[in-house]
């Protein structure tokens, strides 16, 4: 059946020198169109566009892999690039217990990992890293605003929405607008660089992940479409992706926005390979500390004179990352959402009386 969607990739097709043992390359697994290669198989790397793709695992293979057991398998190259085209074969991927990362020049995509998590999740909280807010209710535009289509549905299926990155001089009024109506969240790059490690317990929040690259500096990443002065640095990136990996609650991830034919030296490859290095770094990290239950936590009351009412802080055992419990009663369809991943200085802040506003609109999003 994967061969319907998939061109096998073969090593071959790469300039590379001999492989070391030590080498990503070595040991990851090329998919040669027998399913049965799928049986042991935790991640799994999906190129949309073949040249551009092709240049990353150029990049990617050649880094070392201290990921003992970690395994890889690469799928190749689809052989269409529409959402609708990639969709079935994610949803399949999935069905496999098989984590997908989707490479590809477009950040569209995110539509294709939507689909194909609604499937099996309900509620569903998306995260992209970008340098604009991709949806406005002004146009219908695919291109710049590509998750209109998803904001336009009638049940979309969408419990949450952030973004991280975003820069003001970008952002639409009414954007901005439709995004405080509904309690999402959007972090500009100013505050996200002076704050990196409070952008974890955000990550962690989501099902899904798109970091388009966009968001970094055009200096940084060369192979952009309309680069910006602007944005993350490499090493920041590395390590958003790296959070991305950690997250128990991520289903899906993805890399947009390289085009090869801008690229200079060959340094955005380099720089989408280092990223996806790290978040394969945070995968094989994973701790599995996601409260499915209290078992493991340490429970911590605030009464937060402010409110009038008590909160309950959880912290692991395991891992030490922090959880608040919603005060209000949550619906069947809504209760794996009922821990919301916050950092220890928001619990500090708690105990000083004054929650942080990412918090409170946190809770109306039960209302």
């Amino acid at each position: 059946m994967f061969e319907n969607w998939l061109q096998p990739f073969q090593l071959t097709e790469l300039d590379l020198p001999e492989l070391q043992e030590h080498q990503l390359g070595h040991n990851i697994q090329q998919f040669s169109g027998n399913t049965k290669q799928l049986g042991k198989a935790q991640l799994a790397l999906i190129g949309a566009n073949t040249v551009g793709t092709n240049a990353t695992r150029q990049a990617l293979y050649q880094l070392s892999f201290p990921f003992n057991k970690l395994k890889i398998i690469d799928l190749g190259n689809t052989r269409k690039s529409n959402p609708s085209f990639i969709t079935p074969l994610l949803r399949e991927l999935r069905e496999h217990n098989i984590f997908p990362i989707l490479l590809g020049d477009h950040p569209q995509l995110n539509l294709a990992q939507f689909n194909a998590l609604k499937t099996t999740r309900t509620a569903i909280s998306i995260n992209v890293v970008d340098e604009r807010i991709p949806y406005t209710s002004e146009v219908e535009e695919e291109g710049t605003y590509y998750l209109h289509r998803l904001f336009a549905r009638k049940r979309p299926q969408l419990f949450h929405f952030s973004v991280i990155g975003c820069q003001s001089h970008f952002l639409r009024p009414a954007t901005v607008d439709y995004m405080e109506e509904r309690h999402y969240e959007y972090f500009g790059v100013g505050k996200a660089k002076a704050e990196l490690s409070e952008l974890e317990p955000i990550i962690r929040d989501a099902d899904l992940m798109g970091f388009h690259l966009s968001a970094l500096k055009g200096a940084e990443v060369p192979g952009q479409p309309n680069p910006s002065p602007s944005g993350f640095t490499v090493e920041e990136a590395c390590q958003i992706c790296r959070y991305a990996g950690m997250s128990d609650k991520l289903g899906a991830f993805g890399i947009y926005g390289y085009w090869p034919e801008k690229d200079v030296n060959q340094l955005g490859a380099q720089a989408v390979a280092q990223m996806l290095w790290y978040f394969l770094e945070g995968f094989y990290n994973r701790q599995n500390d996601y409260p499915l239950s209290n078992d493991g936590l340490v429970e911590y009351i605030v009464d937060v004179k402010n409110l009038g009412f008590q909160l309950v802080f959880w912290k692991s055992k395991k891992t030490g990352r922090w959880w608040i419990q919603v005060p209000v009663k949550t619906s069947k369809r809504l209760q794996r959402h009922r821990l919301i991943p916050c950092s220890y200085n928001d619990y500090r802040k708690a105990c000083q009386d004054d929650l942080p506003d990412r918090l409170f609109n946190a809770f109306r999003r039960f209302a």
